[in-house]
């Protein structure tokens, strides 16, 4: 129970690794509200879900790229749990394209999503972190942040920007005893992954010295270490869960 007494906050949280992480989490005593914008169906069977092991669980629905809304929803919430002492920015979408065939509206639209939301909920969350003396950031990046991807430059735009964030706001906040770390997946299999055929799979996983896609569940755990107290001298990391693909 490397998480009980605590309260997080997970963004992106009711498919593949948000999922995998807001599990987690609960089964290591966490109380947990996620956020998600889309299916109400799968928002509210995963609290039902996990509501059964947790003593708190929370649904919401959010936009994180609007930053008045994000405000707002985090100034309820603190009235609601008092505090929150660990956030995952895990929320992000895909839009590729080769740059000669890139509009400016999927330029936007992916740094909105997915590097826009990681400060808008950092920012509204600061003021309670800095209250408390104490905070876990966890923010979701991606090897393609790190080596980048032909057809992704927007979204490899946006992982990288978190990368230069998170190491920014571990300077900023350490000294009040607020962590924050990064977390960048390779190849992992997920719903996403389901739709592609199986020699694609295949010439994926053949090129990874592991041999094999990650699962969720082992971007959460790591997720759950960066959150917990056996992490509490790491600050300003960058951990690649890849198989080795990306050394």
């Amino acid at each position: 129970m490397l998480l009980k007494g605590k309260t997080a906050l997970v963004t992106g949280g009711t498919r593949g690794i948000g999922k995998a992480i807001c599990q987690a989490f609960v089964d290591q005593g966490a109380d947990l509200i996620f956020t998600y914008v889309s299916s109400d169906q799968k928002a509210n069977e995963l609290q039902n879900s996990l509501a059964k092991k947790a003593n708190f669980v929370k649904a919401l629905k959010l936009d994180g790229s609007d930053n008045k809304a994000v405000e707002h929803a985090v100034n309820n919430l603190l009235s609601e749990v008092d505090k929150i002492d660990v956030l995952v920015n895990n929320a992000g979408i895909t839009k590729d394209q080769l740059l000669m065939r890139m509009n400016i509206d999927d330029w936007n639209k992916i740094l909105q999503v997915n590097l826009t939301s990681v400060f808008n909920f950092t920012k509204a969350l600061q003021r309670n972190f800095l209250k408390q003396r104490s905070g876990s950031i966890i923010n979701l990046s991606s090897i393609v942040g790190i080596k980048g991807n032909a057809g992704q430059s927007n979204y490899a735009a946006s992982k990288a920007g978190i990368v230069g964030f998170s190491k920014s706001i571990a300077l900023e906040l350490g000294s009040r005893n607020i962590r924050c770390n990064v977390v960048a997946p390779g190849f992992i299999e997920t719903e996403m992954t389901d739709k592609l055929d199986e020699k694609s799979l295949e010439q994926w996983r053949s090129a990874i010295p592991l041999k094999r896609g990650g699962h969720p569940k082992e971007v959460a755990d790591a997720v759950v270490f960066l959150a917990s107290d056996m992490a509490s001298y790491i600050s300003g990391q960058v951990l690649q869960i890849d198989g080795a693909l990306l050394t």
